[in-house]
């Protein structure tokens, strides 16, 4: 699973970043930066596409089904899994036609020893900011408030990230970017194929502080390489 993560830049090497792989200038977004504790429940900075130009904004880190009748007392979904997001109904209407790129620099997962769980923070050795293939919707609550949520997608786990945990979030290379953002294709095929683990050779991780599992906490210090390596 996916329960965690970072986008610990500043705004303008995300301005740059924006420019120069998603097209995207003089843009206004209500998101606080740098964060280093990202979790459920919180906004979370990603990116659609609208059939003709790419968009950048903030969503709900929590699926709402759009059949759920009380979004208080539903369960919001974080995650969704590669295997059966085509078929599962909270999920495969917006596999089809509601995909998002959900942006970030890292994310943590917990590895068990013994009785413990110890948390690591998982980076891309060659992008500072890179993408999870995500989902998104739009639900409408009784009083016709809407609220725009998403899942982030998980796969099996490539041989980096099993020596902690047996699942990852799919992160999309650039090509999967341009095929999981188009809103014209809706192949369930292609999709799926773009639902790959991530090269283990790309990858890297180090111990953090357990600071992290209190979701209170987003200061550099959750970022830091813990002295109490095991």
């Amino acid at each position: 699973m996916c329960g965690r993560f970072t986008l610990s830049v500043n705004k303008y090497s995300l301005d740059d970043y924006l420019r120069d792989y998603y097209q995207i200038e003089n843009f206004a977004y209500n998101f606080k930066l740098p964060r280093y504790n990202i979790a459920p429940g919180q906004p979370v900075l990603a990116i659609i596409n609208d059939g003709e130009k790419n968009r950048i904004g903030t969503l709900h880190w929590g699926f709402i089904p759009p059949f759920v009748k009380d979004d208080n007392s539903a369960k919001q979904l974080i995650n969704a899994r590669a295997e059966t997001i085509a078929i599962k109904p909270s999920f495969k209407k917006a596999f089809k036609y509601y995909r998002c790129v959900i942006l970030a620099d890292g994310f943590y997962e917990w590895k068990k020893t013994g009785g413990d769980k110890i948390p690591m923070r998982f980076l891309v050795k060659d992008q500072e900011i890179f993408g999870f293939a995500g989902i998104w919707g739009t639900y409408t609550r009784p009083d016709g408030t809407k609220i725009y949520t998403c899942a982030i997608i998980t796969t099996d786990a490539n041989p980096l990230m099993a020596e902690v945990h047996d699942r990852m979030p799919v992160i999309l290379t650039e090509e999967a970017k341009k095929l999981w953002l188009n809103p014209g294709l809706n192949n369930e095929n292609e999709l799926l194929d773009a639902l790959k683990p991530y090269s283990a050779d790309l990858m890297e991780y180090y111990q953090v502080s357990k600071i992290v599992n209190n979701a209170r906490f987003d200061d550099p210090s959750c970022i830091e390489k813990s002295d109490l390596q095991i």
